[in-house]
């Protein structure tokens, strides 16, 4: 696949770029935490604790008769009294409620995978129900403060207009308590979890991937190889790589004359002065860069790759489908033995995977305005994002004749939709090595029947022909 520079470096449209991917990774990895949304609204409740009283004050002797019939009634002792007690109550409930969370955390971790605990943390619902239960216990006891007696200090002060927000912050409190509680009880279902990783990996590939064009029937021209003498890039820093800055890469590219090739793709682990990319004169590629080229490529290079201590699906569209796979093998593991929930998700590895289809897999290419090719990125295709879904159930399911048969059934559904050689090509091969390790279990005749017909109607949908079953 390609692309166009459009912009030289240093551009205005190139900055952007880059600052847009900065954002999203940045709004990426506060969405995944629990705090962020939770102390932003005690911040604002802390506001409205000290702002609310003051309009209180300054109507005091102006409040609509209508509008005071509604409004908290009793004396600076009754507006004391209710909130303490929601103060009191909410800070009880918020800890419920961090706790209940934490335990729905740990299942996860142990029944699942603990690589959905970061789908756990970024759901909004949680982060604002903490959010309104912090805020609701902050605006309580910053506008008790407020209240007054009529004494030496100065004259009796009850703010109508703030408790009576405060009580309708507590009624609200409640009944998100109660819609917090069914929330819980379906988010820990196994299709729940399944079906929001996998909004979570169409999310991804229609933002990082392209479209396949309809009327393509041929492989994609995956460009020139790193020649002999080119020169070698190494990481700067370990951990997941998580980001590439493309335009950066592009950029660079374009003025120092050369092509980079990024041999790692998003996901990968790299580590530190370990060789992770290429580099050559684009119009000499026997020879390798000058000094003064190879230093900056070098330095675009480590300030275009973001590693992390975790993956992140900013632009990791494997991270989903290891979610998933993860979630089979942990259903096939002999503490838990629950083949059930290893089919579900070989269910949603196939939607997955069958979504993929429709997009342009494999090395990315970036071209500049003169159709060059400056920049490769590496990518998984479909043969290596169907090695991580099939390796380890396969693996660790051999015996159990329903999960290798919901895996053939999954290559049949990718034959059916795949257009491109290259990716029948990698259907026929793991249906091949699917078949070597059905041979070798200890199946009786029936169920050997039921993968032998399964593995035709694979051939017979890389065919386009689709029988019964």
């Amino acid at each position: 696949m390609t692309d166009h520079a459009g912009n030289g470096p240093g551009s205005r449209s190139g900055v952007r770029e880059a600052f847009r991917q900065r954002r999203s990774a940045i709004i990426d990895a506060w969405r995944s935490r629990l705090w962020p949304v939770p102390a932003v609204g005690v911040v604002i409740a802390v506001a409205a604790g000290v702002a609310v009283p003051e309009l209180d004050d300054a109507l005091d002797q102006h409040m609509p008769e209508l509008l005071a019939t509604y409004l908290f009634g009793g004396g600076p002792a009754a507006a004391r009294e209710l909130l303490g007690a929601i103060a009191t109550s909410l800070i009880t409930v918020t800890s419920l409620t961090f706790s209940l969370t934490l335990i729905t955390l740990q299942l996860a971790s142990s029944q699942y995978t603990p690589r959905l605990l970061r789908t756990f943390a970024a759901d909004r619902f949680v982060q604002r129900t903490l959010g309104l239960f912090l805020a609701t216990f902050a605006y309580a006891i910053t506008v008790l403060r407020t209240v007054r007696n009529d004494d030496a200090a100065g004259a009796e002060f009850v703010p109508q207009i703030a408790v009576t927000v405060a009580y309708l912050l507590a009624m609200a409190s409640v009944l998100t308590l109660v819609l917090f509680l069914g929330h819980l009880v379906r988010q820990i279902r196994i299709e729940t979890m399944l079906k929001q990783v996998s909004v979570d990996i169409q999310s991804v590939a229609g933002r990082v991937l392209d479209p396949l064009d309809e009327d393509q029937t041929r492989d994609e021209d995956f460009g020139p190889f790193p020649p002999d003498g080119a020169s070698i890039i190494t990481a700067r820093s370990s951990g997941f790589l998580v980001e590439v800055n493309e335009r950066a890469l592009l950029a660079c590219a374009v003025k120092a004359d050369a092509v980079i090739w990024i041999d790692r793709a998003v996901g990968s682990g790299i580590l530190a002065d370990v060789p992770v990319a290429f580099c050559w004169p684009a119009q000499s590629p026997g020879t390798t860069l000058d000094e003064e080229r190879l230093s900056a490529v070098r330095d675009t290079v480590a300030g275009a790759l973001t590693t992390g201590m975790e993956r992140t699906g900013t632009q990791d569209i494997g991270y989903g489908l290891r979610q998933l796979t993860d979630v089979v093998i942990r259903a096939l593991s002999p503490g838990i033995n629950d083949p059930t929930t290893a089919v579900h998700g070989l269910n949603s590895c196939s939607a997955i995977l069958c979504e993929f289809t429709r997009y342009r897999l494999g090395r990315r290419i970036l071209c500049d305005d003169d159709d060059v090719v400056r920049v490769l990125l590496a990518r998984p295709d479909l043969a290596e994002l169907l090695d991580l879904v099939f390796s380890q159930p396969q693996h660790y399911g051999a015996s159990d004749p329903a999960v290798l048969q919901r895996l053939l059934t999954m290559l049949r559904e990718l034959a059916w939709v795949v257009t491109l050689a290259a990716d029948r090509q990698a259907i026929a091969d793991r249906l091949r090595r699917t078949e070597i390790v059905a041979a070798e279990q200890n199946f009786d005749t029936t169920e050997r029947r039921r993968l032998d017909q399964l593995a035709h109607q694979v051939r017979e949908a890389l065919e386009q022909r689709w029988a019964p079953s």
